[in-house]
């Protein structure tokens, strides 16, 4: 396949715009209000700037208009379930604010914001990833809650972070595994959830696209963040000592599996979603200088062309199919999920999974963006 020559995330992108018009009309989603949408949606952001076409914004826009009544309202979302994942999407509402002054997207935003004033927290400040996982923080939640948290605090607030940097500095205590490097995909700090080490709290296992979620979300606030704030190089020490980890795994093809530490155990497979964070990571490090050292470069290039080679597939219309995602990975709940490892073997492997097909065009708009 000619890696070379494609812009990839518009490749995707127009993939997206034509396929999926609505989608929010989609089967898997019926309307809900997805973090998903989100991930897809900031991807197109990046291409839009990288364009200036209206289409992308349009797109955009219908999109979370669906959702967003003219008082503010935000159609089938619940405050009171304290979910974080319901947070992502206020990304797009601030960009949607910014860029067209409506005050329904402020609005919007502003009841997010109101949800993590009362989020449940573990006893050091630590927000729950959910209500109905009670202190539990997972890395995923990161990604969903910390980016917008931070850009709401410096767009409408007094300007202190300092909330926002203690999630990580917290999460990264307690997931951080001192042997590989690497953070386990979730802690309970009350030690009783069926899926955890009843001396550490810790889940068993190295999830790559939790690990994914969380060098996102590390990169997306370092890119925010000022550059004297006291605790910015904590923050990069984080994000470079959790990258590190993550390479001493990279698969000889430039990608990585699903559970990352264990490419040898069959039937382990190499992952979409995991893989294209990992390159976003690498390439937005570098371009923000946070990585400028020669020795990422050739780890950077190599996931580029793995990601190509083992996941990408192209139709006869021209679009994008992106292989081998991980449908979903999750801890306990109804389903019992015991974060075994033949528990993520267990979970569907699918085409085109929105977490995996927004991570794609964003990792290939940053790569792009350094060449």
């Amino acid at each position: 396949m000619e890696t070379e020559t494609k812009i990839w995330s518009r490749e995707m992108a127009d993939t997206v715009l034509e396929r999926y018009p609505k989608l929010y009309t989609l089967k898997q989603y019926h309307g809900k209000w997805s973090y998903d949408y989100g991930v897809v949606l900031k991807g197109i952001e990046k291409v839009w700037r990288e364009t200036g076409e209206q289409k992308y914004f349009d797109f955009i826009q219908s999109n979370m208009d669906f959702f967003i009544d003219e008082d503010g309202s935000i159609k089938n979302y619940s405050k009171d379930k304290f979910n974080i994942d319901y947070i992502n999407n206020g990304k797009v509402l601030l960009f949607l604010f910014k860029e067209t002054k409506d005050e329904r997207y402020k609005k919007a935003a502003d009841k997010l914001r109101d949800q993590l004033k009362d989020h449940p927290r573990t006893s050091e400040g630590a927000f729950w990833h959910k209500q109905i996982y009670p202190y539990q923080i997972w890395l995923d939640g990161l990604y969903m809650g910390s980016p917008f948290y931070l850009e709401y605090i410096q767009s409408f607030e007094d300007g202190d972070i300092s909330d926002v940097i203690k999630q990580f500095i917290l999460c990264d205590k307690h997931t951080r595994s001192d042997s590989t490097q690497l953070r386990h995909h979730a802690w309970d700090e009350k030690k009783v959830q069926p899926w955890c080490d009843k001396d550490t709290g810790l889940s068993r296992h190295y999830w790559s696209r939790s690990l994914g979620w969380y060098l996102m979300a590390l990169i997306d606030v370092l890119e925010k963040m000022p550059e004297d704030h006291t605790d910015r190089e904590k923050l990069e020490w984080i994000f470079r000592d959790t990258l590190e980890g993550v390479l001493n795994y990279q698969d000889e093809s430039g990608t990585w599996y699903q559970i990352i530490d264990q490419g040898h155990r069959k039937p382990n497979f190499l992952e979409a979603s995991g893989s294209s964070m990992f390159l976003y990571a690498l390439a937005k490090g570098k371009r923000l200088r946070i990585l400028p050292e020669e020795h990422w470069n050739n780890p950077m290039h190599k996931a580029f062309n793995g990601i190509i080679e083992e996941f990408v597939l192209l139709t006869k219309e021209g679009w994008v199919n992106l292989n081998m995602c991980c449908e979903v990975a999750g801890l306990g709940g109804d389903e019992d999920r015991d974060g075994s490892f033949a528990y993520y073997m267990s979970e569907p492997i699918i085409m085109n999974d929105f977490k995996a097909v927004g991570a794609f065009i964003q990792a290939m708009n940053e790569y792009e963006r350094i060449l």
